[in-house]
Formats: C-alpha cells, sequence, structure tokens
C-alpha cells in the first residue's frame, strides 16, 4: 500500500486502505477506533500506536469481504489480530477486540 493511501487520527493512529469509504461510514469507522484508542491508552502500560489495514478480498458486487489487520504497539511489544468478515465495521471491532483480549492477559 502506499503512504498516500494512509490516514493518521491524532499521531498514534494510522489507518491504511480506508481512502474508499464514504463519508458516513468513514465517520463510523473513526468512531470505533478512536472508543478503542481511548480503551488501549487506559489499559495499556505505555501505548505507542495502533495500525489498522484493510484490504478487500472477493470483490463482487454486494458480496465483498473485508480483511482487517490491527496492530496495536505498546511498550516496545506488538499485539497483531486479523479477522475477515463481509460486514465492515463488525470486522472492525473483532479485530480490535482481539488486541483487547491479547493486551488483557
Amino acid at each position: 500500500m502506499d503512504s498516500d493511501d494512509t490516514v493518521s487520527l491524532g499521531g498514534s493512529i494510522q489507518l491504511t486502505g480506508f481512502r474508499e469509504l464514504d463519508r458516513s461510514s468513514s465517520i463510523i469507522l473513526k468512531k470505533i477506533v478512536g472508543n478503542y484508542a481511548r480503551r488501549f491508552s487506559e489499559i495499556c502500560q505505555q501505548f505507542e500506536s495502533l495500525q489498522l489495514t484493510m484490504k478487500p478480498v472477493h470483490e463482487r458486487e454486494k458480496s465483498e469481504k473485508y480483511e482487517i489487520h490491527a496492530l496495536l504497539k505498546d511498550k516496545g511489544q506488538n499485539y497483531a489480530a486479523d479477522v475477515t468478515d463481509r460486514n465492515l465495521f463488525f470486522a472492525i471491532d473483532s479485530a480490535l477486540k482481539k488486541v483487547e483480549s491479547e493486551i488483557s492477559k
């Protein structure tokens, strides 16, 4: 992915592959990611960054699947999760939940 496909939210959150989203989907995405980022900053020892990457798979009309890769860096340690689903927001939420459960271990 090229760098102009990456959007930064604040200084520590990067979203890659989400440029094609419409305005309302983009707002929902930012709310979901923002809520998790706030939670991560509370439960992490030293929250460094959160990266989300979306890759559309099986791009057919009305039956797309979204592959979401989440990577959180906390005090030099990486926590990663991948989820593929037809519902973009469900996939994002699931990936971030998996990261959260990894941190909480």
